[in-house]
């Protein structure tokens, strides 16, 4: 059974023994001076974060939130389904759509802060810390409002699910991210597969997957949208004066095959494959300790390269790199969390040091930003145009395109 994605705070969770009394209850009292500094370290990689990479949610985001089940989509409708009686209400203001960007952005790090404080495992606290400060925590700020974020929050509260037993409701909220997006089929159900094959007996798992397959499978077969869908939509934004874009609406009134002629996916494919396979190879490195054996090691492998097949869904060539470093920051953080099953095979390995080799090599795979945005540099000039622009109100102003 692997380790809850949340642990107690420190050393004074461990297991009370029979001899040991449980204390008597007493006043609140101060966190302990550990949890304030590992909180204040943390904090400053989330800000070092935010300041190489925040922008608005771009018109891209903002049109996608806006594409509802009401409306005739039948793709990545879930937050536009729940977002439409607001849309409706506020004449399709871009506002709400920004703050429903933010709040799951603000949601996802409230969550790997929480576990980054409480873990009793220094490595997994390194982990959360190089992902914030290394490249990859500036553009999890760039790419607030696209749906990947809310896929990964959904995917840590079904593990919380299923190291609690409620493995049920786990597999109903992966079923329920399929619709929110169909690329959670290659970043958070291969991860969310590895957690409950290792967490659940096999009847049980293989029950807790086949709705987001199921789902899934229906979600890519069945028509994007009905055929007054796209032009009643994109008439009402239009009108709204909401910062549509066409392309958005047109991804839903094309085929797959149809999508594969715009762009060279052997071309994004070579891009990602040598990531991929360094990926690999550290983790296949890193597993020499023992603690993931057998067809557990496959299958992790497998959920950390899986978004190398987005290579053939789309042409976002460096948001696929991105999900390829994040599926594997999270396979590494599940490793971090298993206990070896017989201590005595288990072979002193460097693994440690594959990992920090692995993310230095990472740095060197760009992340480009979309948008013609790009990583603000830490310089005085820089940080001069940062506040100027935090301050005018030019930070938060609404995109034009």
């Amino acid at each position: 059974m692997p380790e809850t994605f949340y642990e107690p705070v420190g050393h004074s969770a461990a297991r009370a023994t029979p001899h040991t009394p449980a204390a008597a209850p007493g006043p609140r009292r101060r966190p302990p001076a550990p949890v304030i500094r590992r909180t204040v370290i943390l904090a400053m990689c989330v800000a070092l974060a935010g300041y190489t990479g925040f922008r608005p949610p771009s018109a891209w985001t903002a049109t996608l939130q806006s594409i509802s089940w009401q409306g005739g989509f039948h793709r990545r409708f879930v937050v536009g389904t729940v977002l439409h009686p607001v849309a409706v209400w506020s004449n399709y203001a871009y506002g709400p759509f920004a703050a429903t960007s933010y709040a799951i952005l603000a949601a996802l790090l409230a969550v790997l802060m929480v576990a980054a404080v409480r873990t009793r495992l220094p490595a997994r606290r390194a982990l959360v810390a190089a992902w914030l400060v290394l490249p990859t925590g500036g553009y999890l700020f760039h790419e607030v409002g696209y749906f990947e974020q809310l896929l990964f929050l959904a995917l840590f509260g079904a593990w919380w699910l299923v190291n609690r037993g409620w493995w049920v409701a786990g597999a109903l909220v992966m079923t329920i991210s399929v619709c929110v997006h169909e690329i959670a089929l290659l970043t958070v159900i291969p991860l969310f597969t590895l957690v409950v094959v290792r967490a659940l007996p096999v009847r049980r798992a293989i029950a807790a997957l086949v709705p987001s397959v199921l789902v899934g499978a229906c979600v890519l077969l069945v028509s994007p949208a009905s055929d007054d869908a796209i032009p009643h939509l994109s008439d009402r934004l239009r009108g709204a004066g909401f910062p549509a874009r066409a392309d958005v609406l047109e991804i839903f009134g094309r085929t797959q095959a149809q999508s594969l002629r715009m762009y060279e996916p052997l071309q994004v494919f070579s891009f990602l494959a040598p990531l991929a396979l360094l990926l690999a190879a550290a983790l296949a490195l890193t597993f020499t300790s023992g603690a993931v054996v057998g067809a557990h090691r496959l299958l992790a492998i497998a959920a950390a390269t899986a978004p190398l097949v987005a290579a053939f869904a789309g042409w976002d060539t460096h948001r696929w790199a991105f999900l390829l470093l994040a599926n594997t920051a999270v396979v590494t953080w599940w490793w971090l969390g298993q206990r070896t099953p017989d201590p005595a095979r288990a072979r002193p390995a460097p693994h440690y040091r594959v990992l920090v080799a692995a993310a230095l090599l990472c740095t060197h795979v760009p992340l480009v930003y979309f948008d013609d945005f790009a990583p603000r540099e830490l310089t005085g000039t820089a940080i001069r145009a940062f506040v100027t622009d935090a301050t005018s109100g030019d930070l938060l102003r609404a995109p034009t395109r």
